[in-house]
């Protein structure tokens, strides 16, 4: 482990759910950040294949840097976050999923612009599939970097959940399965006013595609509903307008006939 100095006031959460196979390569590539964050939580959500027992076994190889929250009751990324969220000690938090993996680099730029940017609440930055597990370790130390709006957050999701730090004193949680729990925060926070943005560098790395089969959005149908009912939600909060809420929703339907059409291209 790192020295003290070489730490930032993160706290790293991985939700856990049926991943023995994948959740070591995901925390090896946070404990190979050049700065490391003061802590991770893994936070099992009632997994019933051995996975609790593997995050234990890490849990004392690591403690006190890594700890392990145990969950009763299966309930979702959205709600494994939260509890993490509640007993994260650090002021900023990182959020990486057990079958993803960041660049070595990735905590050092991001943390460096926010230093920078004290007024930003959020902040992501390109991600990229990378199937065969190879990385492009080549990274600008100072990216270019998109403001976030409302508007450009309804037209695509901008910030990969894997991407995404934001200060914990955020009066906002996850919700349920039953939205896109991530999309939907962002899109809350945004549409409050509180500053985001995306830095234009890739500093993290998805193994399969996001909708690949088995995944929690390997359903194109499913993930849509999830997405309606998330615009619904900010709707009936008014965190924007009737005529905001029909156009989002039709264009979030065009975007999934459109990934329909090209899936339908890949399958022939």
């Amino acid at each position: 482990m790192s020295k003290l100095s070489d730490h930032v006031p993160v706290s790293v959460i991985i939700p856990c759910y049926r991943c023995r196979e994948t959740v070591e390569r995901a925390l090896e590539s946070v404990m190979a950040q050049s700065l490391q964050p003061e802590e991770i939580l893994l936070v099992d959500d009632a997994s019933n294949d051995g996975t609790l027992e593997l995050l234990r076994d890490l849990e004392r190889r690591y403690s006190p840097w890594v700890r392990v929250i145990s969950l009763s009751k299966n309930g979702g990324p959205g709600l494994a976050r939260n509890a993490g969220w509640d007993a994260a000690t650090q002021p900023w938090l990182a959020f990486l999923d057990a079958d993803d993996i960041w660049h070595p680099r990735k905590m050092e730029v991001q943390w460096a612009w926010l230093t920078a940017h004290p007024e930003v609440v959020l902040c992501g930055h390109r991600t990229q599939l990378a199937a065969d597990g190879s990385i492009d370790y080549s990274v600008q130390k100072s990216p270019t970097v998109t403001r976030l709006t409302l508007a450009k957050m309804l037209i695509s999701n901008q910030l990969p959940t894997r991407s995404v730090m934001l200060r914990r004193d955020l009066p906002f949680r996850f919700r349920g399965r039953d939205v896109t729990e991530d999309y939907l925060l962002w899109l809350k926070i945004i549409a409050a006013g509180w500053p985001a943005s995306r830095l234009e560098v890739c500093l993290a790395y998805s193994l399969r595609p996001d909708f690949s089969p088995g995944g929690y959005s390997g359903s194109l149908l499913a993930h849509e509903k999830r997405e309606l009912a998330a615009l619904r939600v900010l709707r009936t909060e008014r965190d924007f307008s009737w005529l905001v809420w029909v156009l989002s929703s039709f264009w979030s339907i065009a975007k999934y006939l459109r990934r329909c059409w090209l899936m339908r291209g890949v399958r022939r």
